[in-house]
C-alpha cells in the first residue's frame, strides 16, 4: 500500500512539473485548438467558437517567447556542425522568432488594442509564412543531422563488433538522440501541413479538417516531448 501511494504521489509530482511550463500549458491549448477545429471542419457552431478562442488565449502564453529564438539566433553553433546545417538552424531561429513577434500584433489586433484591420491581416499573413518556413528549416535540419548520427552510429557499432554494443552508454545515447531527432522530424513535418492549411494554399486537399488532424498531432508530440524524465529508483 505504501509502495502504490508513493508511486503515485511521484506521478502526481511529474505532472505538476510538466503542468508548471508554460510551455506546457500553451501546447495542451493548442491541442484543443486543433482538435475543436478538426471537429468544426471550418464550420460555424461550438467547435469553431472554442477553436478562435482557445488560439486567441494561446497568445498570451507566447508573449516575448521570441526571445528564445532570437537568443539562439545569436548564439554560437556547436563545435563540429557543418556550415549548411548551421544556416539551416540559424534560418529557423530567424524565421521562428520573426513569427512569434508578429503574431503578438495579430494578438493586439483581436484584442483590439491594434486597430488597423487590413495592415494586421497581411502581418498574420507573413507570420504563418515564417511558421511554414521555420517548419520546413527544422525538417531539413533534422533530416542532416539524423544522417549524420546515423553515420556516427555505423562507425560506432564497427568498433563493437567484439562486445554487445547494447551496453555501451556511447552507443545507448546515440540511438536515443536519433530517436529523439527522429520525433523531431515527424513533428516538424506534420507542421509544414498545418502551416499550408493555415495558409489556406491548398485548400481542396489540406482542409481545416486535415489542418486539424495535423496540428493536434504535433500538440500531442509536443506534449510527450515536454514530459519530466521519472526519478530513478533509489538503490538500497
Amino acid at each position: 500500500m505504501t509502495t502504490q501511494l508513493d508511486s503515485t504521489r511521484a506521478e502526481l509530482a511529474l505532472l505538476i512539473l510538466f503542468l508548471n511550463k508554460a510551455e506546457a500549458r500553451d501546447k495542451i491549448c493548442r491541442a484543443i485548438q486543433y482538435g475543436s477545429k478538426f471537429v468544426s471542419n471550418g464550420q460555424p457552431g461550438a467547435a469553431q467558437n472554442v477553436d478562435k478562442t482557445t488560439s486567441l488565449a494561446r497568445k498570451v502564453f507566447r508573449l516575448f517567447k521570441f526571445v528564445n529564438d532570437l537568443h539562439a539566433l545569436i548564439s554560437p553553433p556547436a563545435a563540429g556542425t557543418p556550415l549548411p546545417i548551421v544556416l539551416l538552424g540559424k534560418s529557423k531561429n530567424a524565421l521562428l522568432s520573426t513569427f512569434l513577434f508578429l503574431d503578438q500584433i495579430v494578438w493586439a489586433h483581436r484584442t483590439g488594442i491594434y486597430k488597423n484591420k487590413e495592415r494586421a491581416e497581411l502581418i498574420g499573413k507573413i507570420s504563418l509564412y515564417c511558421f511554414l518556413g521555420s517548419s520546413t528549416c527544422t525538417t531539413l535540419v533534422e533530416l542532416a543531422e539524423i544522417r549524420r548520427l546515423s553515420n556516427s552510429i555505423k562507425k560506432l557499432e564497427r568498433n563493437l563488433k567484439s562486445t554487445d554494443k547494447y551496453n555501451d552508454e556511447q552507443y545507448k545515447a546515440k540511438l536515443k538522440k536519433q530517436n529523439e531527432r527522429l520525433l523531431a522530424l515527424v513533428k516538424s513535418s506534420l507542421d509544414m501541413v498545418v502551416g499550408v492549411g493555415l495558409l489556406q494554399l491548398s485548400p481542396n486537399k489540406v482542409t481545416p479538417r486535415v489542418t486539424g488532424a495535423f496540428g493536434l498531432a504535433t500538440s500531442l508530440i509536443s506534449c510527450y516531448q515536454l514530459l519530466p524524465a521519472p526519478a530513478k529508483a533509489k538503490m538500497t
